[in-house]
């Protein structure tokens, strides 16, 4: 599992992850389960690494493998 999310697209995805679960706790709607989704971005944030984006071939990490 090589790292294919950059320092940028990580920062993004764990501020919007956070958000998310920020909405998810906060809400008072039924529909505030969604904001569970948030997870998902938080996770590959933290991570550095994107299922979608291997099985896409993209990669925003700056770092060359060997």
């Amino acid at each position: 599992m090589n790292a294919n999310v950059g320092t940028l697209d990580r920062s993004l995805r764990v501020a919007a992850g956070v958000v998310l679960l920020a909405i998810a706790a906060l809400a008072d709607h039924p529909l505030r389960w969604w904001g569970l989704i948030g997870i998902v971005p938080l996770a590959t944030g933290l991570f550095g690494y994107c299922p979608l984006y291997a099985l896409l071939g993209f990669d925003t990490c700056p770092l060359k493998k060997a």
